[in-house]
């Protein structure tokens, strides 16, 4: 949806194009500019994201939005933030320029703003393109840490918080520990969640040690992979909605998958800059399952959320 320089649409006006969060948009990018900026425009991106989202055009740059108005909305875009600068600090990745030092929050909620691209969307990829988003994580996986977690910050996945600190000594105890167990909890206190698969993911945790294959040495993750949370340009590939922590490459590489498939170049792209275990194919609904509780968690009864819970039960078919 696209409005006229200056106007706000008056038809199921968006939450974007209210009085109170333009003006708080315009504030930013003045500050951000050095000198007055001014909305021209809005472009709607709500079926591409969780949150209302879209952008505020103007020049000589528009501004990407995201608006929470939940009580920690202002806490996620800050670790979202505070995860982008760590991934271009620590392996070069390129990731979106913020307008300001941090969220805008307000009566409206809170709000994430960043520099908007001139994206290549999907539909519109070269092969050249996807494989790009193939070497950009491959090449943020090639930055290691000394232990699986991260001690500097917390995240969140989608709305669910994310506890990042170090747990046990090997992969599988990160990762029981710290993403398949809060998922589990968070997907059976939801109600959503049949019994009986909740104790097939106790014994699937349980088991893990010893079906999770060779031990990896950490490294830095995008944190939440899946395809839509990476733009690409003419040039490069951009991350996006990063939760990052040191860990197993293959939980990034499972999610980019996760909601829909990619073509096989982005997973050549990877292999021009690092190796894929043979064995990955046969893990991956484990390093998915996280994943799929959480949307049960947060969506079970929904068209989109129902799904999940078959995916569920084929990921721990095997492990009973």
């Amino acid at each position: 949806m696209r409005i006229a320089a200056g106007t706000v649409p008056r038809m199921r006006q968006h939450p974007l194009c209210e009085q109170s969060v333009v003006t708080a948009v315009e504030r930013a990018a003045s500050a951000h500019r050095g000198r007055r900026w001014t909305v021209t425009g809005f472009t709607d991106l709500d079926d591409r994201a969780s949150h209302p989202a879209g952008i505020l055009h103007g020049t000589p740059f528009s501004v990407f939005v995201k608006l929470d108005r939940g009580p920690r909305g202002a806490e996620q875009f800050t670790a979202e933030l505070r995860g982008h600068r760590l991934l271009r600090e620590r392996a070069g990745a390129a990731t979106p320029v913020p307008v300001g030092d941090g969220p805008v929050s307000g009566a409206f909620g809170s709000l994430l703003l960043l520099e908007a691209l001139p994206e290549v969307p999907a539909r519109a990829r070269t092969a050249a393109q996807w494989r790009s988003i193939g070497r950009a994580l491959a090449t943020v996986h090639q930055a290691r840490g000394e232990r699986h977690g991260l001690a500097e910050f917390d995240g969140f996945f989608g709305p669910l918080p994310q506890d990042n600190r170090p747990a046990g000594t090997t992969w599988a105890d990160f990762y029981v520990e710290r993403r398949l167990l809060p998922r589990l909890r968070d997907a059976v206190d939801s109600g959503h969640l049949p019994a009986e698969l909740a104790a097939g993911v106790t014994r699937l945790a349980a088991r893990l040690p010893q079906v999770c294959g060779p031990e990896p040495e950490p490294s830095l993750l995008h944190g939440d992979a899946q395809q839509n949370n990476f733009l690409t340009t003419a040039d490069e590939a951009v991350l996006l909605d990063t939760s990052p922590c040191y860990g197993h490459p293959e939980s990034d590489l499972a999610l980019l998958d996760y909601f829909t498939p990619v073509p096989g170049e982005v997973f050549d792209g990877y292999r021009e800059v690092a190796p894929i275990d043979p064995g990955f194919a046969q893990r991956r609904e484990l390093w998915r399952l996280h994943g799929y509780l959480a949307v049960v968690a947060v969506d079970g009864t929904s068209e989109f959320g129902r799904p999940y819970v078959g995916r569920i039960a084929a990921a721990t078919a095997g492990y009973r």
